[in-house]
Order: C-alpha cells, then structure tokens, then sequence
C-alpha cells in the first residue's frame, strides 16, 4: 500500500495519541494532527472527482470560461421559478381551505387541518428531494423534474375546481346551511382525488424548495473577493421573489376567484407554474452547476456503523496508525472538498482510527475518511438552530386560519374599496417587501455601529432578532383578541360570528402582520443562508431542506397544537366550547394566543443557548505537513 504519513515532526510509534489528542511526549497536539493518506483506498462512492469549489456544465464538464454563465443573470431565471412556485404554495395555502368549505362542504376545522397536514408534508419531504439533489440527481435535474410534477398536481387542482363531476351538488346550500352542516357534503371518491392531486402537487413542491436557493447561490464563484457581499445579497433579493409571489396569491389570484370562480384560480395558478418551468429551461446554457456527491444517507451510515464498531478502540493504542484521509486537495467525495478536523463528537472520530488490523483494503463500512466524519459532525452541528425555527412556522400556520377568522369579523373597507377577507394575508408580505428594500441602507448602517458586523448582523443574530419579533407579534394579537372579542359581545355580535361589525377596522391586525413579517425576514433569509455556508459541499441541498424541514414540523405542531386545545378546553357533553370554537366570539382566542407567546419565549430562550454554543466553520485550509519516509513510496500528486 503505497502511503504516506500526515503527522507531527516526531514519529507517530514512538508518540502515539492519547484519547485527550495530546501526545505522550508532547503536549497541546490534537487527534486531528495525525491522519494517513493512501493512493490505493476503495471508496463506495467515487474519488478524484473536482473539489466542490469547481463549477461544472450541465455535462458534468469544467466550465472553459466562467464569465459566461452563473451570476445574477442565472440567478434571475431561478428567481422566477422560485416565485411562480411560491405563488401556487401560498395561492393554495390560502384558498383551500374556503374551496373545501364553501364548494366542497367540508368542516371548516377539518378543512384547516387538511391543509395544514398538506403544507407540512410538502415541507418535510423536502429532505427526500434535497437527498436526491445531493446523492444523484443534482439540484438542475431534480428541479426539473419535480417542477414538471408540480405542474401536473396544480393541473388536476384545475380540473377539479371546474367540472361539476368531482364536486358536490351547490344546489339549495346557502349560507346558513353550510353553518348547520346540512349542505350535500362531497362524496369519498370526490375527496380522494382532491387529496391525491393536492398531494402531487406536494411531492412536487418538495422537490424544488430544497433545491432552487442552493442552486441560485451555486451560480456566485466562492473564490471571488465580493462572494459573501453576493450571497448575502442573493439570499435577500431570493426572499424578496418568495415574497412577490405570495403578494401575487393574496391579490390577484384572489381577485380572479371573485371574478371567475375557483377553476379560473387555480387554472391561472398552473399557468403561472408552466411559464415559469419554460423560462428556468431556457437559462440551461447560463447556470454552473456541482457534481452529486453520492448518497449522503450512506456515508452517514457507514460513519455510524464504523464507530459502533471500533467503539472500543482506544484513541492511544501501538495498533494506531492514524486517523484516515486521502491525498492531496481532493476529498473521496464526489462535488466536495476536504473538511478540517475538529474535536467535537469525539466518539465519531472512531470511524476514522486506521488500525493496523484494518489491512490493505479495509471496507468504507469499516473505515471512513476524516472528511466524511466531519461532514456527519456538521449535519449533527446543525440541527438545533433550524429546531427553534419550528416554532415561528407554527405561528405562522396558525395566523393562515386564526387570523382570517378574526378578519370575518371586521370591517375590512379600505375608504370605499372593500377588500376580500382572504386578502388580508398580504399585508405580511407587503410588511416584508418595505423591509427588504430598506434592509441595506437602513438596517445595515445602523446595525453595523453597534455590532462592528460588516453586513449588520451575523447569520445567527439575524435569526435570534427574527425570532424575538414573532414574539411580539403573537402578545400583540392576544391584546387585540381581547378586545375584539370584548367589543363584539359588548355590541351583540356574539352568535352572528361572520357579520363584520362596521365600527372595528380590520387593520388593527396589521401590527401583527407587520410584526410577523419582520420576523420573518430576519429569521427565514439568516436561516437560509446560515444552512447554505455550513453545510458540507455535498450536501447544499440537505442543510437547505433542513429549514423546509422545521417549516413542515411546525405545520404539523400546529395541527397537533389545535387537536390538544380543543380536547382540554371543549367539552361537548357540558356545551362547553374550546378556545378554538367555530364560533370565534365564543371561543378565546387569545388564551390561545397567550399560548403561543409563552411556548415562543421558551423558544427563544432554547435559541440563545444553542447560538452561543454554536462556532461557525473555519475557512477549509488543510495545513499539513507530510512526512514522505520513501522516494519510491511517495504517492504521485493528483490535480
């Protein structure tokens, strides 16, 4: 086995490492000094492949001449994918739960819960389509082909919307019958098709939201001096079309249901998908893409498997040779390059102890690189700051439904414009707009005096300030609950829960729209971008699944939330209703609020420990010193 030693200046028999990393003889070296690099090591996955800094075609090819592909005008073509996809996200999110209720004569309890179990699975299976991206795929194709699948799912939303067939009889259901329950409610085989296509479309949208971010900051070069200035910029401006897009929903989708019924809504909604799949074709010759490093699940594995079974192996033992890696600049992972090590999760670093009963050829289930060890580390590393987004995400599901209820109740005029209740969720967006346009000349000057940041605040900061803003959001929206429901008792609209009192605007609940919005845009773009430069290289797009991840979690906490709130607080036998009551000015609301903000302060607290405990990742320089004990044994360099 032609090898050579990675170590420190004495030879590593006569100064092994101790399970501390410290040298009998000398003292303050770490573990991670010593490794071993090999020209002969069987790698399930590959190796020689191009460091995951290197760009490649659509071929798989190196790229002659970056200056003609990648950069923003790529990342425009993504843009508007993202945005047409966001669109039919929040076009769905907001009117299906009124389609199920008022067209297809479903509880409106079940019809919100319906579709919050249909926005959380499309958010969890994020990580399938983020593995696909990273194991085999890659983002472009998987992109691709989940877009064409969501397309397909929004098509069979259309067609469901506008033929009588799959749609219960509207004759003789007026408004007081769909409240008592009596209208024909939809038959099985009719919600079964709803549920299949609105679960296509789904599976599609797992496909894409791991990946497009990932894929558009792919396209910035990272040896460039202004690459952090351009992936800050291009994760806010990316936010910005997840923001236009939902505008779009609330407004204009909106307008063309009132104008030309449900069919027409979602028929523009495909539209919208099918434009947007023939403009991310046609900027193909434009985007850089990186190679799919394998399954990331396998390697994962195999680090497991491997440190379970040398698990008794002392880190100071005569049959130490070192910890793994292999020669020069490239890693065994395909698309990626090396990772330093570090000391953390020590028990891991048992996959990669090289012991001389190893052999020649051990198995990669046997023994890992460093690099592949690390890359298991970071996944680890990571998880706890995406974990205390989960609870903004409920929030925010909450305030899809709860908010709208609230809406019903208010008078929604605008001067003489009347503006449709399902409207209202736009004005987070808009909140969220202002604030992205005024992020870097208003908020970056003044953050920049008082944390010395160069861009205003760090990843985690932006994160934590996010998350302290949805905080005041939800205690402002039990303090308006209070008086809003006070107020309507007070002037007799306690049963008819659906007439708008004139006298109370709807646009109190802009503060916590706004408040939610701010939140938002700190929290979910410092997310985003946080995950993007942590992440190992081969895997991009599983630490960007990792946000999708907590969306899709919260969305299910939500309906969990809701499920145990009306068990402990409704008691049918005694008429006694739950703070989520149908009726929202029986129910009490802003217990449930009260709720929120005393789970979203533990939160927050949870947050601050986890982001002090956490040391961002090190710039990837592998200074290390090889020892070559043999001309004839030194291994050719390979570039």
């Amino acid at each position: 086995m032609s090898s050579s030693e990675i170590k420190s200046p004495e030879v590593l028999p006569e100064t092994p490492a101790t399970h501390d990393g410290v040298s009998n003889s000398t003292h303050g070296k770490k573990l991670g000094i010593y490794f071993l690099e090999s020209d002969n090591r069987r790698m399930a996955f590959g190796r020689g492949y191009a460091v995951g800094a290197t760009p490649v075609n659509i071929r798989g090819k190196p790229i002659p001449d970056l200056s003609k592909t990648g950069g923003w005008i790529a990342a425009l073509f993504i843009f508007g994918n993202e945005m047409a996809e966001r669109m039919a996200y929040f076009g769905l999110s907001v009117n299906m739960v009124a389609f199920m209720f008022y067209i297809m004569h479903r509880p409106f309890a079940s019809s919100s819960n319906a579709v919050n179990n249909f926005l959380g699975i499309s958010q969890v299976s994020s990580v399938l389509g983020g593995f696909l991206a990273d194991a085999y795929l890659g983002r472009y194709w998987t992109i691709a082909i989940f877009a064409t699948i969501y397309l397909a799912g929004l098509t069979g939303i259309t067609l469901c919307a506008s033929m009588n067939i799959f749609m219960p009889s509207q004759d003789q259901c007026d408004q007081l019958s769909l409240l008592l329950g009596t209208c024909e409610p939809a038959k099985s085989w009719q919600m079964l098709y709803l549920s299949t296509v609105l679960y296509v479309t789904g599976f599609g949208a797992a496909g894409i939201r791991p990946c497009v971010s990932s894929f558009g900051a792919d396209q910035f070069d990272e040896r460039s001096e202004n690459y952090k200035s351009h992936l800050d910029r291009f994760f806010n401006f990316f936010y910005l079309s997840v923001t236009t897009g939902a505008i779009v929903a609330f407004t204009l989708v909106v307008y063309i249901q009132m104008k030309h019924g449900w069919g027409s809504a979602f028929g523009s909604l495909a539209i919208a998908m099918g434009m947007s799949n023939m403009l991310f074709f046609v900027g193909t010759p434009l985007y850089r893409h990186r190679l799919p490093g394998g399954s990331p699940l396998t390697r994962v594995a195999q680090v497991l498997v491997a440190a379970f079974q040398k698990r008794k192996a002392p880190f100071s033992s005569s049959e130490l040779i070192g910890l793994y890696e292999v020669p020069g600049k490239r890693s065994a992972i395909k698309g990626s390059g090396k990772i330093e090590h570090t000391d953390d999760f020590r028990c891991l670093d048992k996959a990669a102890l090289q012991l001389k009963e190893d052999g020649v050829d051990p198995s990669p289930w046997r023994l890992c690189t460093v690099t592949q060890v690390e890359e298991v580390k970071i996944l680890i590393k990571l998880v706890p700051v995406p974990a205390c987004t989960i609870m903004l995400s409920l929030i925010l599901t909450e305030y899809l439904t709860l908010s709208v209820q609230q809406a019903y109740t208010l008078n929604t005029h605008l001067g003489h414009l009347k503006l449709p209740v399902t409207c209202m969720p736009v004005f987070p967006g808009l909140s969220i707009f202002l604030i992205l346009s005024l992020y870097y000349s208003v908020f970056v000057p003044i953050s920049r005096r008082i944390t010395s940041h160069p861009r205003g605040a760090s990843q985690l900061q932006r994160v934590g300030i996010g998350l302290a803003f949805s905080i005041f959001s939800v205690a402002w929206a039990a303090i308006f609950e209070r008086y809003r429901r006070k107020y309507a008792i007070e002037h007799g609209y306690e049963v008819s829960f659906l007439t708008p009192m004139p006298n109370l605007s709807a646009y109190w609940l802009l503060i916590q729209y706004c408040l939610i919005g701010i939140a938002e845009v700190f929290c979910v773009v410092g997310l985003l971008e946080f995950l993007y430069e942590e992440a190992p290289d081969a895997m991009k797009s599983i630490g960007s699944a990792y946000a999708a991840l907590a969306g899709g979690i919260g969305c299910f906490a939500a309906s969990i939330l809701n499920s145990i709130v009306q068990s402990v607080t409704g008691n049918p036998g005694k008429r006694q209703q739950s703070w989520l009551s149908q009726n929202i000015n029986t129910g009490r609301f802003e217990y449930f609020y009260c709720l929120l903000t005393v789970l979203s302060v533990i939160n927050f607290c949870a947050f601050l420990y986890s982001a002090r405990r956490y040391k961002y990742r090190a710039e990837h320089k592998f200074g290390i010193q090889e020892v070559v004990t043999s001309k004839q044994n030194t291994p050719t360099s390979r570039t």
